[in-house]
């Protein structure tokens, strides 16, 4: 029974790391034959890069997706065409570079990946999510035995719309970008996997992953300042989902969070 790993955005040097260190021995724990992963703030908190793309794939993560920060690091979309592993969301335009979909196997079963943007709350421009999903999954039916989407959107009311869009269709619709791990993971009735957001892998001793004094104090006066990374209380958020082979869709939904001192 294949099982799908999904880690919410990986942010910062402090993310990326305990990934890297720990990455191997939770897919042994959990039995996950698919590591899919967001990396969109792994660069500093804002992007990637190839370097940490790289990094990241020779850690064991099969696939990397990306959200609204996919063009944060400077140089940045003169690379990620040399990147087979890493696909950018599916409904930017299509002048961007990178790739909209990723498939990756593992014992003959294919799992098609890729992300869309939200329109609510994100100023990046982008395309219908649900119209592209529908367009992703008829492009993928004859090239992978399963697919997952991942929703990168601020409001929940999209994402869940968008899980009910496509129950039945996908192995699972879960949600990234607000940082916050949600609590209404599970299996929709016609075998989608769906969680709202599955947190981040990151410092938790902050502010969706910033220094907490620095977001603080711009909350109080309004000024624009600088973020950085926080450090303590780093955690791996996400999520495990067994797919049935035969139909593609899922058979269990299971949260997953481990702190790096426990």
């Amino acid at each position: 029974m294949p099982k799908i790993l999904f880690l919410g955005d990986i942010v910062g040097r402090p993310g990326r790391a305990f990934v890297k260190e720990r990455l191997a021995s939770l897919c042994e724990e959990t039995g996950a034959d698919f590591v899919i992963a967001n990396a969109e703030n792994s660069a500093g908190g804002a992007g990637i890069t190839k370097k940490i793309a790289e990094e990241l794939t020779a850690a064991g993560v099969d696939a990397i997706t990306l959200g609204d920060h996919v063009w944060d690091q400077k140089n940045f979309e003169n690379e990620i065409d040399e990147l087979d592993t890493v696909c950018r969301p599916a409904n930017l335009p299509k002048q961007n570079p990178g790739r909209t979909h990723v498939v990756i196997e593992k014992g003959g079963f294919r799992v098609g990946v890729f992300t869309v943007l939200g329109r609510n709350y994100l100023t990046l421009k982008s395309s219908c999510p649900f119209q592209m999903a529908d367009a992703k999954l008829a492009e993928l039916a004859d090239q992978c035995d399963a697919v997952f989407v991942e929703s990168h959107m601020e409001a929940t009311s999209e994402k869940i719309a968008l899980g009910w869009h496509l129950d039945g269709r996908a192995a699972a619709v879960v949600g990234t970008h607000t940082h916050v791990p949600t609590a209404d993971g599970r299996v929709l009735p016609n075998g989608t996997a769906y969680l709202s957001d599955a947190g981040m892998c990151g410092p938790y001793e902050g502010v969706l992953g910033r220094d907490s004094s620095q977001v603080i104090a711009s909350f109080l006066d309004g000024m624009k300042r600088r973020f950085p990374v926080a450090e303590g209380d780093v955690r791996i958020c996400g999520c495990l989902i067994d797919v049935d082979p035969a139909t593609g869709l899922a058979l269990s939904f299971e949260r997953i969070e481990v702190a790096k001192d426990a």
